[in-house]
């Protein structure tokens, strides 16, 4: 039976905000709803109010600026962003990672900001945009904050945000405008699953950036390598940053294994050119 709630879908991002700053603590904020209506289906969440943002038009934007990046409005879905020309054109990795995320289906609902707001440590959008330097803007009734991505996941299914704030929106900077990427999962079955644990790499402006989930409590970003490194360096810094676990879909050993399999594969991919990266959408 379906937890009981009282359903609220806003015009305006002030209306939402207003709404929350009085009743935030029994709130729960909805964009896709592909985790929340399952957690309160299941018990896990039960909110006495549900406050639907799709209908304000400011949070299904997609911007790019040459100077500024790319934004991404919190009603973002994943098919939205990974057919947005200018994100095909500029921000590869988001692509390569975005068709990785569930069925096409899904990712009709799924929302970008929701898969990293759902702070899951195999989320697939966190990761690449960990590469990529990108902050997360919030938003309450009491003002706007902003931080980066990196710092605003503070444990499994924990974040930053406060109960009457909502994620207005990831900003993506231009520094990493063009940089070739790659992203590299493992599953349990061929197709679409949960990533057991996954690697994100983007070689810009001489330097691999690398950031690692499913392999601790939160997805890791590794130090800044020049593209150059010894892959054995980059495999040893991975291995020191992680904290893989054993659970039912795989060992720690394995997942440990693989960060250094993926870490040698991404390296040899972004440093011999596009032919030599896998077609989008290719077995890993």
């Amino acid at each position: 039976m379906l937890h009981p709630f009282t359903y609220h879908r806003p015009d305006t991002l002030d209306e939402a905000l207003e709404f929350l700053s009085a009743n935030g603590t029994v709130s729960a904020a909805m964009a896709g709803g592909t985790d929340l209506i399952v957690n309160i289906r299941a018990g896990v969440a039960t909110p006495e109010h549900v406050v639907d943002l799709k209908g304000i038009d400011e949070l299904h934007r997609i911007r790019f600026d040459k100077s500024e990046g790319l934004s991404i409005g919190s009603c973002v879905t994943v098919n939205e962003l990974i057919e947005h020309a200018d994100v095909a054109a500029n921000y590869e990795i988001l692509v390569r990672a975005g068709t990785e995320l569930a069925t096409h289906q899904l990712r009709n609902r799924a929302t970008v900001v929701g898969n990293v707001v759902t702070a899951s440590p195999c989320g697939d959008m966190t990761s690449p945009l960990l590469c990529l330097g990108a902050e997360i803007d919030l938003r309450s009734a009491r003002g706007a904050r902003s931080m980066p991505v990196v710092e605003f996941i503070t444990g499994v299914k924990k974040t930053q945000i406060a109960p009457d704030e909502i994620v207005e929106r990831i900003r993506v900077p231009a520094t990493h405008t063009k940089a070739a990427g790659g992203y590299r999962k493992l599953k349990r079955i061929k197709g679409h699953d949960l990533g057991v644990v996954a690697v994100a790499m983007i070689r810009s402006n001489d330097t691999l950036r690398t950031a690692i989930s499913s392999a601790a409590p939160t997805p890791v970003l590794l130090e800044e390598f020049p593209a150059s490194a010894a892959t054995d360096m980059v495999q040893a810094a991975a291995l020191k940053a992680i904290n893989p676990i054993d659970d039912v879909r795989c060992t720690r050993e394995y997942r440990e294994f693989m960060v250094g399999v993926f870490i040698r594969r991404l390296i040899e991919e972004l440093t011999s050119g596009p032919a030599a990266r896998p077609a989008k959408g290719a077995p890993v």
